[in-house]
């Protein structure tokens, strides 16, 4: 199995389920939020100040779009998904899998969107991003499982059992592009 990559809306635990299926598989993880940051030498925070949405958005598509791994599970930013070029290298070098999460679940999970980093343009709300980026992740999943109703341990094993399924050639009890 090459490198997987997990995207999907802020909460929907791509960071957490990816480094638990990591350890599971013996694979490294690769958060690009923390590559970006050691490349500008800024937190996110600072870059979205300086730089603005726009700014911000080339240097993720810099970034996603020549991250190199081998036998890695590779988490990026939300947003990523707004950028045809990132997606396509992800999609390249991994089998890009969107950890689906019901909105309702994400609001709870993520509670005060500010403090949790979610950038919402102005009079946009959480159910606004959700619609605008769903479609995105599911144009670009090879695989999406639906995480809502389960704990990062129950997400790592469908994640594990869809992606054996995909790599063998079966059809995985998930939606397959």
């Amino acid at each position: 199995m090459k490198n997987i990559t997990l995207i999907g809306m802020p909460g929907a635990g791509k960071s957490t389920v990816g480094i638990v299926l990591a350890k599971v598989l013996g694979y490294d993880f690769v958060d690009t939020d923390l590559l970006i940051q050691k490349e500008e030498n800024r937190l996110l925070w600072q870059i979205m100040r300086d730089e603005g949405i726009e700014g911000f958005n080339r240097i993720e598509e810099r970034v996603n779009s020549t991250v190199s791994a081998d036998h890695s599970v590779i988490s990026p930013g939300g947003s990523v998904v707004y950028s045809a070029r990132s997606m396509e290298h992800l999609r390249d070098i991994s089998t890009v899998v969107y950890l689906k999460v019901s909105c309702h679940t994400l609001a709870r999970r993520l509670g005060d969107l500010k403090k949790r980093g979610v950038v919402l343009k102005p009079g946009q709300t959480l159910q606004d991003l959700y619609e605008e980026r769903v479609p995105l992740y599911e144009k670009y999943a090879h695989l999406t499982i639906d995480v809502s109703k389960t704990d990062v341990a129950g997400a790592v094993a469908l994640v594990q059992s869809a992606l054996e399924a995909y790599e063998s050639g079966l059809s995985p009890d998930t939606s397959l592009k």
